[in-house]
Parts: structure tokens; C-alpha cells; sequence
């Protein structure tokens, strides 16, 4: 049976060599299976026939029943047209074809029924179709009311005759062959609790659909399918994991406890007790941790990673934090090394500057167990870095990294693989939380430490600088600092450059009196540094920076992000950005400046960032406009790989699949039991490949 599905694509009929080549190249369809998956993307519907009368100008695509009258060419040139009076016994009105015409032409005869399909449009008192389809009516067609699919091609298969109405032809071909041999893949217990349509009944539905009730029904069992198959992949990775990698057990909480009654500065949120409580299980169950932390920039994820190194120190074990940019890593230094301090834990940074001297010593306080934490930046990557005992390992913006570059770190352990505590201030919505991250336990503090006040959010257009300008100035004399950020799209853009510059010198001299900071990518990390100091310790009063410190520095004082041609950033960064500000007690802003002429995109990026400051609605906005696969980075989107499920639409699809594949696993986590048979064969048949576990062969 699979060996049908793996036919080369070239045997159906109506393909041959050519066309093949051509649907390896332009789809990368290569056999039965790839086309028998190649779902359509909508469906016209093609159910009803219309009168010309009932036409309004509300309608998207619809079909009509008629006789043309009369055709005739209108203008000369490039400008020539092909209109043609198309009548029903309801009245009449126009088609229009601008190129194409004598092609078409020859084909339109008076006195023969025709059907039409096309989108309506009303001019003056007529309609008109432009480009519509068109094909004389036999009397099958009179009878056949159905749902026409409609299939992505591209412009080089269309031009060999390979259009959307050619696919749905060659699934037809095929689907006469293949409906009996599709294997079904879901139990029988899930087929009943779902009242799904069988396998081969759904993927003929999704191609051939009969009315609209059937479609539904195909489309929910295949998108069902997928999602399931993903998650139980998820699960089985887990399962794996758990089994094979043992977890040092870290319990003792003396460290913890005197932290806690002595040193600790304010009150901890209930959001960030219970990710401890959390963190703390997994360390003593004698399983390996792989947690993902979420929170919002200022939610106070660093203390909860202090709390939880306390605990591995204390059980004998040392951690290790890593960060994506130096910026990043001196200011987790310098956070931790204050609490550090306090407790008598040693603690040390260790980046690309790091002089060969203060390396020498890290590295052999480190293999004798001395020094307790290291921070760094992928510097801690390298051979030479040996602990005697990691037990812990934080990862803080882990999209930052591929999977490679994490991968060793955890084998700085020889006994253990170290507990992996993930960090990201980046909100994933909940339906890529799980899938691509299904895998991982995952943590959220969703709420703010106490006494921050909500950062406000303004949209300003070019025009209104001044009065800007007279804010800021405001803000700076109450003691106030204030960023001003340009966009750096690529740090090689000679314009990005040009307009940070240029921003720069109309900022000095618009405030003559204020001493002004400027960082970009282009400048020495030394240099850099030195200007983030001078910011950080007041002595300037306007940072004018590119988006380098989009992760990074924490300024209490700093009250007033300014986003210059906000309209170029993406939603993740615009809120990363605006997470800078609001560290202190004051009233905190975020201005977005643009100019008038706005995308459809960016007028939606800005308004949401203007009604909200909640990370998640931001994110399910983010992926709404971006789509999963973008919002993951390339290295993570063939974690996507779904052929009809879509994680924007599809979220109450995936919670059921999720909840009956944990239930398949809680009961029969080998899948040996005789009722999930037909489970363990589609998985054992896809391991080997690592593909989307739903596929038909």
C-alpha cells in the first residue's frame, strides 16, 4: 500500500515526464502522496446558480446561467478591450476581458448557454465580470451543485496548463486509485468520541467536497490528524528525554531560606512563588528540568533564576547563565553579583573581553568547584570552560541560539545532563507554545512586581516634533533620562547610518543644553560600553541609539522611549523596546513617531501597541500578521510543518488534539495496547523520516 503512494508522480495520467519535472521543481511534488497533499487553500462556491437580477455589489465570487448577445472590441492599442452582453432570462450585463482577448474571443459564440463564474462589480446602473471563467453548459454541469477547491500554483505550472482547475482534475484521477488504499491512522476509541469522518473519506472530502457539512467535517478530522501526530511526537521527545537523562536531585534550602529572611529587597509576585515551587519540583523528582520561563521585560524573571541557582548551589552543583550579547551578560553580572555578594556565593562574567589573565583564573576556579556562577555570553561554549559539577543551566533569550550551540552546554556535565531553565521576555501565544515548545515544561509570570505603573503608549505623526520636543524637554527637568531610537534594519544600511546621524544632530540641536549618548553596531563594543556607562550613571541625559539595546541596559530613571519610523519594526521588537522603560516607580512613556503614510500592517502594529501592554495579546497579534513559521526564525519553522492545520485559526483544533494525545500517552505510554495499533504503525512508519507524523504514506 505504501509502496503505491510512493509512485513517481510522472505515472498518473495526464502528468507525464514534463509535467512532473516541472511539479518537482515549482511544488516539490514528487509521488501520489505529495499530490494527494496538496490541499486546496479555499473553495469557490460553485452550489448555487444566481440570477443577473439578484446580483449586489456585496458578493464576492458567483455563478450564473446566461447566453452571450453580442461581443465587441472598445479602444485600440494597449487600452483595447473585449466586452461581451451576457443575458438570463432576469436581465443583462457585461464581461470584460483586457488581455488574453484573442485567445478568448474565437471560443464566445452567440446562441450557446454558457456558465459564468467571476466577482460582480457594479458600474452605473449594469453589472460587469472581469476575467470571468467561462465554459458552455452541459447538462452534468445543470445537476452539479458542488464546492470548487482551489489549489496554489505558480505562474510557470500555469503557463503549461497546470492551473488550479488542472489540479482538482489530476486529484480526481488520483483519488479513483487511492481512496481504498488510504490507511486509516486513529483508533476506533477516537473516531467514536469525535464523530469523525474515516480517512479516506475525509482527504476525498477535502478535494471533492460534496456540500459544505462534509467539508467541515474533512477539514476538522485531517487538521485533528496533524496536530495529534505533532503532539504525540512532543510527548514521545519528552518521554525519551525523562527516561534517558536522569536529574541530579537539588533539595537543599538553607542558602535559600537565609537569602529570603535577610537579603531579599522587596516582596516577591504570586506569579514568581509559584514558578520556584515549580522549579523546585522538577529539581527533586530525579528528572532532568527543560523548563521555558515567559515573562514580560521587568516581570522579574532574573530573581526567580537566582532563587533557583541558590537551590542547585546549595545541593553542591553550579550554574550557569548564559545571555546572547555582552550587553546583556554584564548586566545579568552585575544584577546577580549584588545578591551574590550579599549571600557569600562567588560569582563571575566571562565574555569575549575578558582579559586572558581573569580567564585563567575562571577556569580553574571553576574545575575545582570554587566559583559557583558563571555568566557569560556563547564564551562559555568554548572546550576550555570545564565545571566540576554544572547542575544548573539558565539560557536567557534561547531563540537567540540554534539548537547546536545549546546542545553544549549540556554536555558540560559528564554524569548528568544540568537542569535547563529557558528565559525569554518574548511572549509566545499559547498555540506555538505548544507546538513548537510542546516538548517543555513551561513557566509564566504574568504579573508585574509591585508599585509599576503601566507604561502609556503614544502614536505621534513627523509633523508634531515640536510639541514632542517640548514633552521630552519636560520630562528631562524633572530629572528624567530619555531614549530615542532609530531603526537599523541591516547595520551595513549606509540610510540607517545617515538617519541616525542625521536624527542625532537634530537632537543636539534641539537640546543644546542637555549632554547627549550615542550607540550604534558600527562602534567598538569599548566605546559602546563606555556611552551605555555614561547613560547609566546620569551623566547624559538623551540616549540616541539603534535597536543594539533592544535587549539590555536597565535604567530606573530612564522614563521616555521615543521610536523614530516606528512604522519599520515588527510588533516582538516595538514591545522588547518598550519594555526598556518603566524600571522605576515613575509614570513611564512610549512614543511612536511615523510619518503619515502607514501600511494596512503597520497602522494595526501601532494601534495594538497603543491599546495594550499585555505580551501575549501582543503575540497573537504578532503571529495573526507575521504567521508562526516567521515569528520562530527559519530554524525552528520545520517544527512546522503542517500541510492543513494553522496555528492562528486552529487553536481549539489543537487543544483537543493535545488533550487526546496526553490521554493516549497517560495510559499506554509504550502503545502497546491493541485499541492504539494503528497509532504505534504511523509512528513507527514517519520516525525515520522526522516529518509531520499525519502524512498519508
Amino acid at each position: 500500500m505504501a509502496s503505491f503512494f510512493k509512485t513517481p508522480i510522472e505515472f498518473l495520467k495526464g502528468v507525464g515526464p514534463q509535467k512532473a519535472s516541472l511539479l518537482n521543481k515549482e511544488l516539490g511534488i514528487f509521488t501520489y502522496a505529495d499530490l494527494l497533499q496538496h490541499y486546496p487553500f479555499r473553495y469557490e462556491d460553485r452550489t448555487k446558480f444566481y440570477k443577473v437580477r439578484e446580483l449586489h455589489q456585496q458578493m464576492s465570487n458567483v455563478q450564473i446561467k446566461g447566453q452571450i448577445i453580442s461581443k465587441q472590441l472598445v479602444g485600440v492599442g494597449r487600452k483595447q478591450r473585449l466586452t461581451v452582453q451576457f443575458a438570463d432570462d432576469s436581465g443583462t450585463m457585461e464581461l470584460v476581458w483586457f488581455s488574453g482577448i484573442n485567445w478568448i474571443s474565437p471560443k464566445l459564440k452567440t446562441g450557446i448557454n454558457y456558465v459564468v463564474f467571476g466577482q460582480p462589480n457594479r458600474y452605473g446602473s449594469k453589472f460587469s465580470i472581469a476575467h470571468p471563467e467561462i465554459e458552455p453548459l452541459t447538462p452534468a454541469m445543470a445537476q452539479q451543485e458542488f464546492l470548487q477547491p482551489v489549489y496554489s500554483t505558480t505562474e510557470t505550472l500555469r503557463r503549461k496548463f497546470l492551473d488550479s482547475k488542472a489540479f482538482f482534475k489530476l486529484q480526481k484521477i488520483l483519488l479513483k486509485e487511492a481512496y481504498n488504499r488510504i490507511p486509516e491512522t486513529l483508533p476506533e476509541h477516537l473516531i467514536k468520541q469525535y464523530a469523525f469522518l474515516s480517512k479516506k473519506d475525509a482527504v476525498a472530502q477535502i478535494h471533492v467536497p460534496k456540500n459544505q457539512q462534509l467539508l467541515q467535517k474533512a477539514r476538522f478530522r485531517m487538521k485533528f490528524d496533524e496536530f495529534f501526530f505533532m503532539q504525540l511526537r512532543l510527548l514521545l521527545q519528552k518521554k525519551v528525554r525523562l527516561e534517558k537523562f536522569r536529574g541530579q536531585v537539588l533539595q537543599k534550602t538553607d542558602l535559600l531560606t537565609q537569602f529570603y529572611e535577610a537579603h531579599l529587597p522587596f516582596d516577591l509576585t504570586g506569579a514568581q512563588k509559584k514558578v520556584i515551587k515549580e522549579v523546585f519540583a522538577d529539581f527533586k523528582s530525579g528528572k532532568q528540568m527543560n523548563r521555558l520561563l515567559q515573562g514580560d521585560v521587568g516581570s522579574g524573571k532574573t530573581i526567580v533564576a537566582f532563587i533557583s541557582s541558590l537551590i542547585a548551589i546549595d545541593s553542591g552543583t553550579q550554574v550557569a547563565l548564559m545571555a546572547p550579547t555582552q550587553i546583556l551578560a554584564n548586566q545579568h553580572y552585575d544584577g546577580l553579583k549584588e545578591f551574590a555578594d550579599k549571600i557569600g556565593v562567588s560569582i563571575a562574567l566571562l565574555t569575549g573581553s575578558t582579559k586572558t589573565k581573569a580567564r585563567r583564573i575562571i577556569h580553574e576556579e571553576l574545575k575545582s568547584g570554587e566559583l559557583k556562577i558563571l555568566v557569560g555570553t556563547h564564551a562559555l561554549l568554548e572546550e576550555v570552560v570545564q565545571f566540576q559539577n554544572l547542575g544548573l543551566a539558565i539560557v536567557d533569550e534561547q531563540h537567540r541560539y540554534g539548537v547546536a550551540q545549546r546542545a553544549r552546554l549540556w554536555k558540560k556535565n559528564e554524569n548528568f545532563v544540568p537542569h535547563v531553565l529557558i528565559m525569554t521576555a518574548t511572549p509566545i501565544p499559547r498555540t506555538l507554545s505548544m507546538s513548537v515548545y510542546g516538548d517543555l515544561d513551561i513557566s509564566v509570570i504574568d504579573e508585574l512586581p509591585a508599585g509599576r505603573k503601566a507604561i502609556k503608549t503614544i502614536h505621534q505623526y513627523d509633523a508634531n516634533r515640536l510639541k514632542l520636543n517640548g514633552f521630552l524637554r519636560k520630562e528631562i527637568e524633572k530629572g528624567r533620562q530619555v531614549y530615542v531610537v532609530y531603526p537599523l534594519i541591516e547595520e551595513s544600511e549606509k540610510l540607517d547610518l545617515k538617519d541616525l546621524m542625521d536624527g542625532y544632530e537634530s537632537i543636539a540641536r534641539a537640546f543644546p543644553e542637555f549632554p547627549i549618548s550615542i550607540v550604534h553596531g558600527k562602534m567598538k563594543a569599548a566605546d559602546k560600553d563606555f556611552e551605555m556607562a555614561r547613560f547609566v550613571k546620569g551623566e547624559t541625559k538623551i540616549m540616541v541609539a539603534t535597536t543594539v539595546i533592544e535587549v539590555g541596559v536597565n535604567v530606573p530613571n530612564a522614563s521616555v522611549m521615543v521610536i523614530e519610523n516606528a512604522e519599520r519594526f515588527g510588533l516582538a521588537q516595538l514591545h522588547q523596546l518598550r519594555g526598556r522603560v518603566g524600571r522605576g516607580a515613575e509614570q513611564s512613556y512610549c512614543v511612536l513617531v511615523s510619518s503619515y503614510k502607514l501600511s494596512k500592517e503597520a497602522r494595526t502594529r501601532i494601534e495594538t501597541m497603543v491599546r495594550t501592554t499585555d505580551g501575549f495579546e501582543i503575540a497573537q497579534v504578532d503571529m495573526d500578521l507575521r504567521g508562526p513559521g516567521d515569528m520562530m526564525g527559519t530554524q525552528q519553522s520545520g517544527q512546522l510543518d503542517l500541510m492543513i492545520g494553522d496555528l492562528r485559526e486552529d487553536e481549539p483544533i489543537l487543544s483537543i488534539a493535545r488533550q487526546s494525545a496526553q490521554s493516549v500517552m497517560s495510559k499506554d505510554p509504550e502503545l502497546t495496547l491493541e485499541e492504539n495499533r494503528l497509532i504505534k504503525i504511523q509512528v513507527e512508519q514517519q520516525k525515520k523520516k522526522n516529518v509531520n507524523w499525519s502524512r498519508i504514506s
